[in-house]
């Protein structure tokens, strides 16, 4: 049986110096990938690119266009610093300049001239301790994993029998979920009044795949009725939402933020805003945060769905219902969140039902990861997301489309292969809207201006434009999207989008 091949680790050498870069090349070359940077531009560049397969970083400190410093702000501020280790190897040994390497998270300082021994030693040492680090990130990340899981088959399983009893669409209870978390986090962006944060959006979503459970109750008869309810009738449906509640009042652990949650959404989330909703009557800031906005879910989804008594209404025919008042009455800040995130809960609701539980599996596993500070590193290394991203990669390599994605900090435009060839233009171009060749080609000033004036609600972008493609100036036709931070002040960071050729009036006829 052949022996297992050793895995060889990449380092990216950033030195402005070729002497110094050959040097480190000679020593290591032999046992390790070499990349090399000549300034510290280049090298952000270079980790924006392949930080997944970049394993150290040899640094030095002076160099042109960005220092090693600036090298150093920009892993920490994209925390590239948590999963890629950093030795800085430099003739500048001031004790200055050593601080305030180590307090920018520097895990070495060799100082020029270094011996090759120590230079080795000191790599072989800093990539094993990191080998480490990642070996016990993935056994707990699994963990967790495994749990969110287990949490969300269990609260899955337990909605889904509700549904299957209703005889309403299965989507239903993902639905709630899906349009409950995006209304929330509208909510939290524009007021700290309910004090919500991601880990509670995550538990009142979680909760409100139970806002219907007390319908288990209800006599399938009334329950799956095709026409209108007789007053008898109604008044049984109506007692679901107690029926739910007491339910929730009878489960253990009645101090888990999660049971408390899932009790206000079962009892009131048919209450509404001016008190003329069940069972309790309640109005106002009365009613919790949480029934508020379950209510407001349903009664989108259940106007865009399909039900035995009637056929689903288009997206902008609910919204327009919901807002003239003749679904009743919600909190006006909640109606400015439902507008304001018109497009996301459009865009949502499409994506299937695996998929979205899938991703929530992820987001949470990684915001759980943290909050153990000593892994850090484990929130770069999650299988699913890099699984993901070379999927990305592959589509890209292969794609015969113009696709093009743009990085604001470091200022950054990646094409796909075709794209680059078409144009011909390099497939990566460090700060583009300096690159003349570019500038020719393309309308990028207007785009660059029309990006900027987006906003997380509303981020798409189009524009119809002349191009030079392979050679020959055509029309064509941009589309992209602006991407944003998801801090509580949303930053502009870059975009994504394809350039596609419009053909000519004369071609056409």
């Amino acid at each position: 049986m052949a022996a297992k091949s050793k895995q060889r680790y990449t380092i990216l050498v950033a030195d402005d110096s070729e002497m110094n870069r050959s040097i480190l090349r000679a020593m290591l070359e032999e046992s390790y990938d070499i990349i090399e940077a000549e300034d510290g531009l280049q090298a952000i560049a270079t980790l924006q690119q392949m930080e997944q397969e970049i394993s150290l970083v040899l640094l030095d400190i002076v160099m042109p266009n960005v220092d090693g410093f600036g090298v150093l702000s920009a892993m920490n501020k994209y925390n590239w610093i948590d999963s890629v280790p950093v030795i800085m190897i430099s003739a500048e040994n001031t004790r200055e300049f050593i601080e305030r390497a180590y307090d920018m998270g520097v895990t070495d300082y060799i100082s020029r001239p270094f011996d090759m021994m120590v230079v080795r030693r000191r790599v072989i040492n800093t990539l094993m301790l990191y080998a480490k680090q990642r070996r016990l990130a993935a056994l707990v990340n699994e963990q967790i994993y495994q749990k969110e899981k287990v949490n969300n088959l269990m609260i899955s399983i337990l909605s889904h029998i509700v549904e299957f009893r209703n005889e309403e669409s299965g989507l239903h209870v993902l639905h709630i979920q899906t349009m409950t978390e995006i209304l929330l986090r509208s909510l939290m962006r524009k007021t700290d009044k309910y004090k919500l944060d991601r880990e509670t959006i995550n538990l009142i979503g979680n909760a409100s795949t139970l806002h219907d459970v007390g319908k288990i109750c209800i006599p399938s008869e009334i329950l799956n009725k095709p026409g209108r309810f007789t007053n008898e009738e109604f008044a049984i449906m109506k007692q679901h939402s107690q029926m739910g509640a007491d339910m929730m009042k009878g489960v253990p652990f009645q101090d888990e933020p999660l049971v408390r949650y899932a009790y206000e959404i079962c009892r009131w989330h048919h209450e509404r805003y001016d008190g003329r909703g069940y069972p309790d009557g309640i109005s106002g800031e009365d009613i919790p945060i949480s029934a508020q906005v379950v209510a407001l879910a349903d009664v989108y989804d259940a106007l865009t769905s399909v039900r035995v008594y009637k056929p689903a209404h288009s997206h902008e025919k609910a919204l327009a219902m919901i807002l003239n008042g003749e679904c009743g009455s919600f909190q006006p800040l909640l109606l400015e969140c439902l507008v304001e995130s018109s497009d996301i809960i459009q865009q949502e609701m499409a994506v299937d039902t695996v998929t979205k539980g899938d991703q929530r599996i992820m987001e949470n596993t990684a915001a759980e990861m943290d909050q153990y500070e000593d892994l850090a590193a484990a929130d770069h290394t999650l299988q699913m997301l890099e699984y993901e991203r070379n999927k990305h990669r592959f589509f890209n390599s292969v794609s015969q489309d113009i696709l093009f994605e743009y990085t604001r900090t470091p200022p950054m435009l990646t094409l796909s292969p075709a794209g680059a060839r078409c144009l011909g233009l390099d497939e990566t171009i460090v700060d583009p809207y300096s690159n003349e060749q570019l500038l020719e080609l393309i309308a990028s000033d207007q785009l660059s201006r029309m990006l900027h004036s987006t906003s997380p609600e509303n981020p798409l972008v189009e524009l119809d434009c002349e191009a030079r493609l392979n050679g020959t100036v055509r029309p064509v036709h941009i589309i992209c999207k602006a991407m944003w931070s998801s801090e509580e002040e949303p930053q502009y960071t870059g975009a994504i989008g394809k350039v596609v050729e419009r053909r000519k009036k004369e071609e056409i006829q």
